[in-house]
């Protein structure tokens, strides 16, 4: 990480392509927004292009894959302006594999995110099923967002929450490391991907062992990490909103799903 003049660059290693991809954070005023291949889009402008395995986004010619532990960071800090990202590579790196380094970084700028302000809220009560994922959305006086997780698997708890509190993301939600089966990392490995990952930076669950190094592994890092993708995802849509969101069984696919479906149905709507 090398912070100098208001801004920090972050370099690493793309998961899911296995390019080297560096991303410059800027304190900049006004609405935020994104830099990739010498374009520029506005954050709100981003519609999700592609959920396989990650998140991608995309404006005109501006692509980024893999943006959910940084929107989850920035929708974690309160941060809904004034920041611009450069990203030079197709994806986001993976850095720690959760969004603690995300969080470090963005600490460098010294901007001051508010607890609780969103641009968005839940305007009423409503339930989202598309195939074995619900979204439970209730208006409400603050910011609540949950998600339960069927793992069928007791080493796990399956459930983890955030009450829009930028200490308690910092604290408890940034840390949790990405997780895989290990079906899923030797696929990745068999297409020449995540040799490049940092041991420290995935946990990966075996039928007979929970695979980590560096921190300790807690039973509900997986929720939390779920939840962090949560987070991460509904901060294209203008982030966590006032009210509650209740997620069972979330994926990235249907997260874009259901919440593109929330804004078009006026469940969500801006304040």
């Amino acid at each position: 990480m090398i912070a100098q003049h208001g801004e920090v660059t972050v370099r690493g290693v793309g998961l899911h392509t296995g390019c080297a991809s560096s991303v410059t954070l800027r304190a900049e005023p006004g609405p935020s927004r994104l830099r990739s291949g010498g374009a520029e889009a506005w954050l709100a402008d981003l519609v999700v292009v592609s959920t396989e395995r990650s998140t991608t986004v995309a404006a005109g010619p501006v692509r980024v894959g893999m943006v959910e532990h940084l929107f989850g960071a920035l929708a974690g800090l309160g941060l809904v302006e004034g920041v611009a990202i450069d990203v030079d590579g197709p994806e986001m790196p993976l850095l720690d594999g959760a969004a603690a380094a995300w969080c470090e970084a963005l600490g460098q700028l010294g901007l001051q995110g508010a607890a609780q302000v969103t641009p968005t809220r839940v305007a009423r009560e409503a339930v989202v099923v598309l195939g074995s994922s619900r979204y439970e959305f209730t208006p409400g006086a603050q910011v609540c967002v949950e998600v339960r997780i069927e793992f069928d698997d007791d080493r796990l708890d399956g459930e983890a929450s955030w009450a829009g509190d930028a200490r308690d993301f910092r604290e408890r939600v940034a840390p949790a490391r990405t997780f895989a089966r290990v079906d899923d990392f030797e696929a990745l490995i068999g297409r020449g991907l995540a040799r490049h990952v940092e041991p420290s930076s995935v946990v990966v669950l075996t039928p007979d062992a929970v695979h980590h190094a560096g921190r300790p592994f807690a039973r509900d890092e997986p929720a939390r990490h779920k939840l962090l993708d949560l987070m991460g995802d509904l901060y294209v849509y203008g982030g966590p909103p006032l009210g509650s969101v209740r997620a069972t069984r979330p994926g990235h696919t249907a997260n874009a799903a259901a919440f593109a479906r929330a804004v078009a149905d006026g469940i969500l709507v801006r304040r």
